[in-house]
């Protein structure tokens, strides 16, 4: 496949349809926040893609608002976050009231070693930031138009495609990501079970201001008793930018049900998503907010506001051949915890760095089913938890606090013991194969003036990084050296705080292609817990590959690059954006 980098400004879009007829290597189908991720993860591994949206416009609807920080580290390490933090607000944890009696504050404080905590977005702002992103890349959305149909066959993919003129147009690529939501024509195409259930309630949301007294920066869950003393109707409020924006959400009342009109039937029978035509006013919302909001509060600057239901299902596969779905393609669930577009990000970054090792021949095929293995069991415990936690609350799972902070946080999602995951190393509780890889604060170089974070280390670098950690620079450049010799992978070398002359650049190994940073606080030893000199793997998604005795780097490296199915004539390079 080319990967020719595009000179001089943007062309038009009849232009660069025409040159991705020839080059795509990948079209994905949905511009929402999973599509978007894919595309954007795709150009920045150097792989060509084409975005399709059958919507004219984005829409400007915020359903999903909560940014986890698992997700900002993602886009941290694509160079995003930095726009993120600027339009976002805090989410700083929850006010739970009863008969309009505060009863519960969660607090969403993280450890300090996370870089991030929760945030609140309105999905249209989310798009808007990653659009602008992959537009930088080089890919732009091409909307109003849509996937009509697919076959594939071993050696590519057949779409026929029906642009924003009416023109029908037949793309053959190499591969097809559908993140085209619940309804997803993808799934449909590839045959893909879509097993669950479905809630009977109808809700309706609102994007309205609240002149209340009440902080901005909390979720607000407000319920009423019912005469029985269970608990009755209910009212969320999720911050968003703006003073006293909130998004709310609210079981649609019966009365204003029967005046809105039957709820349409789902054509694929999934009851799932917002019904644009039923629209709730906004007296309709006051009123609600009037019986069940904690304070007295006047709504004003309605933005829009809709009839939703919420269904519970996932496929029995996440891909087929060439074929793959992310996000709501995938995985339905309540809107519980926020999970449901943070996992669907997660999904496509999965997928992307994976599709752009084989797209560039550096890996077999055999690697893109490591994203079913990887990805579904991962969906399966979402929509499990998120069901749980809507019909019994978050108190229905006994772990600790702390526990049940990080998993909503989305920062325990691993996969240790699936297929890329080699063997543990190391004292008991320290990060394996499978496991996030911890950020860390404290590291230093010889001339900046002040400290980094792992982070830092990592942002912009788009492919796997070999971590090297010791106390010698002897030791730290052989196994730099055996890195790139074995694999092509770049290295960068952690040392330890108390090594003998870390202070001065005599501890620096000599090849400068090999950046170092010292552990000057001991933040990496206390976190990674190295048993003495040892390496690390990072993959592109931020998971640990592989951890492994420094003297061992050659095997433990030869090892894992046969997990991913790498071609042996062709090491893992550093990707090039075209």
């Amino acid at each position: 496949m080319g990967h020719g980098i595009l000179s001089g400004g943007e062309p038009v879009l009849e232009a660069r349809v025409a040159h991705h007829r020839t080059t795509t290597d990948v079209l994905i189908v949905g511009a929402g926040p999973v599509g978007l991720s894919a595309a954007a993860e795709l150009r920045r591994q150097g792989v060509h893609c084409r975005l399709v949206d059958r919507l004219q416009t984005r829409l400007p609807y915020a359903k999903a608002v909560g940014i986890q920080p698992r997700t900002l580290e993602l886009w941290d390490r694509m160079g995003l976050v930095r726009a993120v933090l600027e339009a976002a607000v805090p989410l700083r944890g929850q006010l739970a009231y009863v008969d309009g009696r505060e009863q519960g504050r969660i607090e969403l404080a993280m450890p300090s070693e996370v870089a991030y905590g929760f945030a609140a977005l309105p999905q249209y702002e989310t798009e808007r930031l990653l659009e602008q992103y992959v537009a930088r890349l080089g890919t732009v959305i091409e909307r109003g138009t849509e996937l009509v149909s697919f076959t594939q066959d071993r050696d590519g993919v057949t779409a026929r495609l029906r642009t924003a003129s009416g023109a029908d147009e037949e793309l053959r690529v190499p591969y097809l990501i559908g993140c085209d939501g619940a309804h997803s024509v993808v799934r449909k195409g590839l045959g893909l079970s879509f097993e669950g259930g479905a809630f009977q309630e109808e809700y309706m949301l609102g994007d309205v201001v609240a002149d209340w007294d009440l902080p901005h920066d909390y979720a607000i869950r407000s319920t009423r008793l019912a005469a029985d003393g269970s608990t009755g109707d209910g009212l969320v409020c999720i911050p968003l930018p703006g003073a006293g924006r909130y998004r709310m959400s609210m079981k649609l009342p019966p009365g204003l049900a029967a005046s809105l009109g039957a709820a349409p039937a789902a054509p694929d029978g999934v009851a799932h998503g917002l019904e644009g035509g039923r629209v709730p006013s906004l007296a309709d919302l006051q009123a609600v907010v009037d019986r069940l909001a904690p304070r007295p509060a006047r709504l004003s600057g309605l933005r829009w506001s809709s009839v939703f239901r919420i269904s519970h299902r996932i496929v029995d596969r996440y891909g087929r051949g060439r074929v793959f779905v992310a996000g709501d393609a995938a995985h339905i669930h309540p809107p519980t915890g926020a999970q449901g577009m943070n996992t669907g990000v997660q999904d496509a970054c999965n997928l992307a760095w994976k599709l752009a090792l084989v797209v560039r021949g550096e890996a077999g095929p055999a690697l893109l089913d490591t994203y079913d293995a990887e990805r579904r069991p991962v969906g399966e415990e979402v929509v499990g938890r998120t069901v749980r936690h809507a019909v019994r609350g978050i108190e229905a799972d006994p772990e600790d606090r702390r526990t049940l902070l990080l998993r909503e946080a989305q920062l325990l999602v691993g996969y240790r013991g699936g297929p890329l995951s080699g063997a543990s190393y190391g004292p008991e509780g320290a990060p394996q194969p499978g496991d996030r890889a911890p950020d860390c604060a404290g590291l230093r170089t010889p001339v900046a003036g002040y400290p980094l974070r792992l982070l830092d280390v990592l942002r912009g670098r788009a492919g796997h990084v070999v971590l090297l950690y010791g106390s010698g620079g002897a030791e730290l450049a052989g196994a730099a050296a055996a890195a790139w010799t074995v694999g092509g992978l770049p290295a960068v070398a952690i040392l330890a705080a108390d090594a003998e002359g870390s202070a001065g650049p005599s501890a620096w190994p000599e090849d400068p292609s090999v950046p170092v940073y010292r552990d000057a606080a001991g933040e990496f030893g206390r976190l990674y817990l190295p048993d003495g000199a040892t390496g690390f793997v990072i993959r592109p998604d931020g998971q640990l590959g592989a951890r492994f005795p420094l003297a061992g780097t050659a095997a433990a490296l030869s090892g894992y690059l046969r997990a991913l199915s790498v071609r042996r004539d062709t090491p893992l390079r550093d990707p090039v954006v075209a």
